[in-house]
């Protein structure tokens, strides 16, 4: 298991700002991509490899995902 303690959590631009819909993203971990719910900082996360990550992120910006 990877050790988050440094991770440089922000939040998506694309949360919300009401305190909903809140995903947080860690970029300076340079093997992983994890991504947790910013309402539960301490709950648990989702890793993914960079490549898969952005694979996901581009899928999303061609609005190829149904979200």
């Amino acid at each position: 298991m990877t050790d988050l303690s440094t991770a440089a959590w922000r939040k998506s631009s694309y949360s919300n700002q009401d305190g909903g819909a809140c995903v947080e993203v860690a970029d300076n971990i340079p093997s992983l991509v994890p991504v947790r719910d910013s309402k539960a900082p301490d709950g648990p996360c989702l890793a993914f490899g960079p490549a898969a990550w952005g694979s996901f992120v581009a899928a999303l910006q061609r609005r190829e995902l149904d979200v």
